[in-house]
């Protein structure tokens, strides 16, 4: 079971920090990634990281504004989210999959989603 965490309110140019940790197993070995929904709107891709730390994958949308990193002795996947725009409120889902990586939403497990609203 992933859990997301560290969504709340933000100003616009602001920033916020999401967590993705999960209990009774390690991440240690799975790609991970972050997906968001807005509402109205289909989820779509974040930003993802692989199971190394070595490759990291960024939609244009949040390139340049939002980084992916991963602690594996905390069991902990971090998404920074800077520069935060009213555009990027939604649902933040953080996932999981042993196999694959990037922006293909196929991946094995999901996190219950946490709310960012960014208020202009």
């Amino acid at each position: 079971q992933l859990q997301a965490s560290g969504g709340g309110w933000g100003q616009a140019g602001g920033s916020l920090r999401l967590s993705c940790t999960t209990s009774g197993r390690t991440l240690i070995s799975y790609h991970m990634a972050w997906f968001r929904q807005a509402p109205g709107k289909e989820r779509e891709f974040v930003s993802a990281i692989s199971a190394s730390g070595s490759s990291t994958f960024y939609a244009d949308s949040v390139k340049g504004r939002f980084t992916i990193s991963r602690d594996n002795h905390k069991n902990t996947v971090y998404l920074q989210m800077n520069s935060l725009k009213p555009e990027d409120t939604a649902v933040y889902y953080c996932a999981a999959d042993y196999l694959r990586v990037g922006s293909n939403p196929l991946y094995d497990y999901w996190g219950q989603g946490t709310l960012v609203t960014v208020s202009s």
